[in-house]
């Protein structure tokens, strides 16, 4: 089993980029990653590489090497000097992933592995560095089970990426890279994908073999607003030329789909599923504003706006904030550090309060309504880490989504704004909104499936009994011997299940 989702780069983050630059106007970022100032001297520039903080030494700075970028305007390509290695690397194309080693003393080294990406020396020079990715031949930490399968794979395959979310949205949303340079990548990192893929097919035999492709996910989020000429997102970018990217990539995967069924037989079940769809996300809602607006949360000294994170909240007199995509949480005594709201009569009470206020709120500029759904997480989930979640998910419309500033805890002046970064399309909405997919070479015997319903299919496909804590109920026929189609042709019972999907 490889890690996905969440594996951080070796600074221990979601993924930090670097952009190296020369222009004043382009040295600062806002989110994502580090942008560094560079001067040309005698066409060399020398700068570092920043690693992981060292937790060798007392005050944990990050450890650095030695960047040096050689630059021959003429020939538009530069020589790049880096952890005892030596590259050419022309103007806009990727590098191969290099690997590094950071020294932390005592003769221990970090590893990892990083692409570069030079996007243009013709005036002055600016490049950017992917996050770097733990190393998958040398992992600073596990990200496989058992822990020699990522060095098996890097051995038969070379680096790849390991960063959970490795296609670097933030880096096109502050235009550090440019479409293209986007989707350059996103497909090198599909092509890794697909070679461990058919490896997996091709060692097993008999068993269960699972593959998660990201790349239609990270497009859709990046592109989405190309389908959808008002989208605010448009202001300023090239559209026209993207227009069939989601569509091509589709393609793309149908391909992959075709390829896949080479390596099945009458005994195979083969299955195609997403657990979301996509729709636009044209306006952002800042609940921690409404909250604030409508009496539910406080600010320090009178302020009307605050910082990230919750800077200047006054928490004694605060009884609800959302935090992340989808949820407002309770500032619930006994959960909270400084919690004023009581167990018992007052969490429900303010839950209903809550959502009747909430649910069709409207955007003041447009009169939509964004919000179609509350859902109370007690109602709606079991298990023993349900106290920890938000006591209120919030199921968004079509176009709407908590705000990039929401997300991150901060009270702005208006609860509305408009989203203008590329991260154009998003799923943090109502579910109905943005149902999944499931295709399979088998008849689908059950209306209106559900997530829930794989791992119970999974199971009875291989004769394993199913838990009685388990909601779903099997897809398929128990047959696993019956012959892919035999059914014939599909009915229109099987239609209407398929549009129901």
């Amino acid at each position: 089993m490889l890690s996905g989702m969440c594996v951080p780069d070796l600074h221990g983050s979601q993924g930090m980029f670097a952009h190296y630059t020369t222009d004043t106007n382009r040295s600062e970022v806002e989110t994502g990653g580090v942008s560094r100032l560079v001067e040309i001297e005698n066409g060399v520039i020398d700068t570092l590489l920043y690693g992981p903080e060292n937790s060798l030494v007392r005050d944990g700075k990050e450890i650095t090497i030695p960047l040096r970028i050689k630059i021959d305007k003429g020939a538009g390509k530069a020589v790049i000097e880096v952890s005892g290695q030596r590259f050419e690397l022309a103007q806009r194309t990727y590098s191969p992933w290099i690997r590094l080693s950071f020294p932390a003393g005592l003769g221990i080294k970090v590893h990892g592995i990083c692409r570069f990406y030079i996007n243009t020396m013709d005036n002055g020079f600016d490049m950017y560095a992917t996050p770097i990715n733990i190393d998958p031949e040398n992992p600073a930490l596990p990200i496989s089970h058992p822990f020699v399968y990522s060095i098996y794979l890097a051995k038969l395959q070379g680096p790849f990426g390991t960063l959970g979310l490795a296609e670097d949205t933030w880096a096109l949303n502050e235009s550090v890279i440019d479409e293209d340079a986007f989707l350059e990548q996103a497909y090198l990192l599909y092509e890794e994908r697909e070679k461990m893929f058919f490896n997996a097919l091709e060692k097993t035999p008999k068993g269960l073999c699972t593959c998660v492709f990201d790349t239609t996910d990270r497009v859709q989020h990046m592109f989405f607003r190309c389908l959808d000429d008002g989208h605010p997102a448009n202001r300023g970018k090239e559209t026209e030329k993207y227009k069939k990217v989601i569509e091509e990539l589709y393609i793309k995967m149908d391909g992959l789909i075709g390829k896949a069924l080479e390596y099945t037989d009458e005994q195979t079940v083969l299955m195609v599923i997403s657990d979301h769809g996509f729709t636009q996300f044209k306006r952002g809602v800042n609940l921690n504003s409404w909250l604030f607006q409508n009496g539910y949360l406080k600010l320090k000294d009178g302020r009307t706006t605050s910082g990230d994170w919750f800077k200047d909240v006054d928490w004694e007199g605060t009884r609800a904030f959302s935090l992340g995509l989808a949820g407002i949480f309770l500032n619930r005594k006994g959960r909270e550090m400084s919690g004023t709201v009581e167990e018992g009569e007052e969490v429900p009470l303010l839950k209903a309060e809550l959502t009747r206020k909430l649910t069709g709120l409207r955007d003041e500029e447009n009169g939509a309504v964004s919000i179609r759904e509350v859902v109370d997480t007690d109602a709606a989930s079991t298990g023993p880490y349900k106290h920890d979640a938000p006591d209120l998910l919030i199921g968004y419309n079509a176009g709407y989504r908590s705000s990039w500033t929401c997300a991150v805890g901060r009270v702005t002046e208006n609860v509305f704004e408009d989203n203008t970064k590329h991260w154009s399309g998003d799923h943090c909405v109502d579910p109905k909104i943005v149902p999944g997919v499931i295709f399979s070479n088998r008849s689908i015997v059950k209306d209106n499936p559900h997530l829930n319903d794989m791992a119970p299919t999974v199971l009875k496909l291989f004769g394993v009994g199913i838990p009685n804590y388990m909601k779903g109920k099997p897809l398929l026929e128990t047959d696993v011997n019956a012959a892919p189609g035999a059914a014939g042709e599909p009915g229109e019972e099987e239609r209407k299940r398929a549009r129901a999907v």
